[in-house]
């Protein structure tokens, strides 16, 4: 049985990318994680002890996007899924970082990373 928490569509003002223009004037980030963790015990008891508590995630993941500048976003998703393997009940974290305003010569709605950081 795979349970999920999911959080998504969390959005951010940050200074990262390749060009040193993103990172100087910042730009927007939509952040959506994924969390797989046995939560049957949660639902059996409404006891938010037994579960992955939201805020906690939420302040991993607004720490990596307003901390140190990466050029990548393969290295924000990849930050970001190593910690949030360290709680507990975790044993799988999907997270996908999407940049809206990519500068490149055509339409485009984002780019975005996604990874996937199983336990061991």
């Amino acid at each position: 049985m795979t349970d999920r928490i999911v959080l998504a569509g969390m959005k951010f003002f940050a200074h990262h990318g390749a060009l040193q223009t993103e990172r100087t004037n910042g730009q927007d980030f939509v952040v959506d994680v994924e969390l797989e963790a046995d939560l049957s015990e949660a639902g059996r008891t409404d006891d938010l002890e037994r579960t992955i508590d939201y805020r906690r995630v939420y302040d991993i993941v607004k720490d990596t996007m307003e901390g140190e500048s990466r050029s990548l976003l393969e290295a924000l998703a990849d930050s970001m899924a190593r910690r949030l393997l360290t709680f507990d009940r975790v044993q799988a974290a999907t997270v996908r970082v999407r940049k809206p305003q990519v500068k490149l010569p055509g339409p485009l709605d984002y780019s975005s990373v996604e990874v996937r950081r199983e336990r061991r």
